[in-house]
């Protein structure tokens, strides 16, 4: 599951059942919200205090905590649901 969230489409094979899922909408929204505020939440930091060890230190201390806890919160349908 961890190399399959890479696919851009969102769409994945079950192992056991061999049925196509998708990414529900509410997976969709968060996957792309979430780590996009945390990135302007620091590069703003970064604008508004100067750059700092500090700011880097969460770039890269967010990136791979997120890729870790992402599956958990994962949910899938048998539908490919439109984002809007």
């Amino acid at each position: 599951m961890f190399i399959k969230q890479f696919n851009l489409s969102g769409e994945m094979t079950c192992p056991y059942c061999g049925t196509k899922q998708y990414y529900a909408k509410r997976t969709k929204k968060w996957s792309g919200i979430i780590p996009t505020s945390a990135i302007v939440l620091i590069m703003g930091g970064n604008l508004v205090f100067g750059p700092s060890y500090l700011g880097l230190f969460f770039l890269v201390l967010f990136l791979p905590l997120y890729l870790l806890i992402f599956p958990f919160f994962v949910r899938l349908t048998d539908e490919e649901e439109p984002l809007f």
